[in-house]
């Protein structure tokens, strides 16, 4: 990609709205706006960085198009490291395209997806780790997912990873002076201390690896299925995590036909959560593709609410869904508990094993935050993640990760069949550079153009 022009891009959702923001990056970035901009005081070449000066766009033919606000930063001190140039005008649709049309027209060209965000890679602002928390923390569906991107923003995660290719750099680098310059006076590395280096390496490793699977559902949320035969309170269920009354709830089995999808957040925990229709036999043919619908939604689920109706006893039907939860995750949750219990405990116990299960009463809103501790535990597993902890919401970096838990491993193997410390070396440096493609040090083109091409076009 050619960095020495100047891009522009909407940086806005398109629509109505109070503002509509246009970008431009690049050394002709105040060139551009100056020539399409009247305003009442300075120029924009005179405008100190970090300052708003107020006026006008105007077209070819002097023609006010919009009233706007242009703000300035001046290389290097900028997002990108480059004249960076922000014009403000009214949102909307026609506003924003026009003062779009305006800046392309001028000299600049539109941006790629995150070429905002490669430059300031690039330009060596931030780093490539930090570069993808840009990402999560603009779909953070709650406030721990955004306190995470935030925090790999600030570099924390970054920072570990530049530690440990340290302490590998130093190790590759003591054990190749001794194969290199044996005539030096230089002491040989003793291979205990090699081993209790790789081992704290791997240890670190390791423990970044376990916070993957937290940290992907931080970032992705968990897709949710809430199952039951009809009548046994799903979207009541919906409804009551969500506090609104999204699903319509009525006492006629069957209401529910057709899948429903809402976000919630349980204790900083996106869930994806889903309504499906009861699974029933059925001729009625809307309520058989519902029915359909749901199984194949059942399907892809990460977690699933399991209901059932304390007051009906175990069903032919519960007991198929039952059936169908064989190397499923969920929970089981029993509802109507204000009603006279006519469901056996222990006889559901004996059916789900281990699995939790909740007794509920969605009248009376008994036992939703106990759903609610059940949800959380099972996320976290029973660990506490610090505020400032590092956690690896990227699957990339996990990747990476993983592959060098396997060059540390290989270079054990090597120590334990005795074989010279260069061949150790060789393992070591695998694990390095593979480090290094997390924050980018050691990262090919393609892979860097790949992750910006996630981004939207005004990041």
């Amino acid at each position: 990609m050619v960095i020495d022009d100047t891009i522009a891009a909407i940086s806005t959702p398109i629509g109505a709205a109070g503002i509509g923001i246009i970008r431009l990056s690049g050394a002709k970035a105040v060139t551009i706006a100056e020539k399409i901009f009247r305003g009442k005081k300075k120029k924009l070449a005179e405008t100190p960085t970090f300052s708003m000066s107020y006026g006008h766009i105007i077209n070819g033919n002097g023609e006010i198009v919009d009233e706007v606000l242009v703000s300035v930063m001046r290389a290097p001190n900028s997002y990108t490291t480059e004249d960076v140039v922000e014009i403000n005008c009214h949102g909307g649709v026609v506003a924003v395209r026009k003062v779009m049309g305006l800046v392309l027209k001028h000299g600049a060209r539109t941006a790629e997806p995150g070429e905002f965000s490669k430059r300031a890679f690039l330009n060596g602002r931030i780093d490539l780790a930090q570069a993808e928390s840009v990402i999560d923390l603009i779909n953070a569906k709650t406030e721990k997912s955004f306190e995470v991107a935030v925090n790999q923003l600030t570099g924390v995660l970054s920072e570990k990873i530049k530690n440990l290719r340290r302490l590998l750099l130093e190790l590759i680098a003591h054990i190749e002076a001794g194969i290199d310059f044996p005539d030096e006076d230089i002491e040989d590395i003793n291979v205990s201390v090699i081993i209790t280096t790789v081992r704290e390496i791997s240890g670190e490793v390791s423990r970044l690896i376990e916070t993957s699977e937290t940290g992907k559902v931080l970032r992705e949320g968990i897709k949710t299925v809430i199952i039951g035969k009809p009548n046994v309170g799903k979207s009541s269920l919906l409804n009551a995590l969500l506090r609104e009354k999204r699903a319509i709830v009525t006492d006629v089995p069957g209401t529910t036909r057709d899948i429903i999808e809402e976000i919630v957040n349980i204790r900083g925990i996106p869930l994806k959560l889903v309504d499906t229709a009861g699974i029933r036999e059925t001729e009625d043919f809307v309520e058989k593709i519902g029915v359909e619908r749901s199984k194949e939604v059942f399907a892809g689920a990460d977690l699933v609410l399991l209901m059932i109706d304390a007051s009906t006893g175990l069903t032919d039907e519960d007991m198929g869904i039952i059936k169908l939860m064989k190397n499923k995750n969920y929970l089981v949750i029993i509802n109507k508990t204000d009603l006279k219990m006519e469901t056996d405990f222990s006889e559901i116990k004996n059916l789900v094993g281990e699995k939790d299960i909740v007794e509920m009463s969605l009248l009376t809103g008994e036992g939703l935050e106990l759903l609610k501790d059940k949800i959380e535990k099972m996320v976290y597993a029973g660990k506490v993640f610090a505020q400032n902890e590092v956690m690896i919401t990227n699957i990339r970096h996990k990747h990476s990760l993983e592959r060098v838990m396997q060059s540390l491993e290989e270079a054990m193997k090597t120590i334990q069949h005795g074989m010279p410390v260069d061949c150790v070396a060789i393992d070591l440096k695998a694990a390095w550079e593979i480090l290094g493609e997390i924050t980018g040090e050691t990262v090919n083109e393609d892979l860097v153009d790949q992750i910006f091409s996630q981004f939207c076009i005004g990041k």
